[in-house]
């Protein structure tokens, strides 16, 4: 037996589906404005909050970690990004934004005109419901 979603949720997971492919539609060409690919992007946005594992990285873009290493490998080639050893682990290897890197992050994070206009038409406490909101669904 087939449960249907009400047509309100409907509703709700399209938008949110239009949301995420116009992000990405805009991040890859953010992206490619600094010579990068939207994955390569999206991976300096992940290091730029601070040094993760490989692995981590893989699991978040659900890929396999040696799809990771080529685009770490680019990063670096770019001087946007370096490798470190874990002090907790030295058999593990991190990824890491350089400050340049972090640099370009927070440029391609500006540089996405979808979100700016559309959420300045909100106000603060509208912005502050849909962050409250959006949290809240990712749990």
């Amino acid at each position: 037996m087939t449960r249907r979603t009400d047509p309100l949720t409907a509703e709700v997971v399209d938008l949110i589906g239009a949301v995420v492919a116009r992000y990405h539609q805009e991040y890859d060409a953010a992206a490619a404005g600094h010579r990068m690919t939207g994955a390569q992007a999206r991976v300096l946005a992940m290091l730029s909050a601070g040094p993760l594992p490989m692995r981590g990285i893989a699991e978040r873009l659900r890929c396999e970690p040696s799809n990771v290493t080529g685009i770490v490998d680019r990063l670096e080639a770019q001087g946007l990004a370096e490798r470190r050893p874990d002090p907790a682990d030295r058999r593990v290897k991190l990824a890491a934004a350089t400050e340049r890197g972090r640099a370009v992050a927070a440029d391609l994070r500006d540089s996405l005109e979808f979100a700016r206009e559309p959420l300045a038409a909100l106000s603060a406490g509208e912005r502050a419901t849909l962050r409250d909101l959006l949290a809240r669904v990712l749990g």
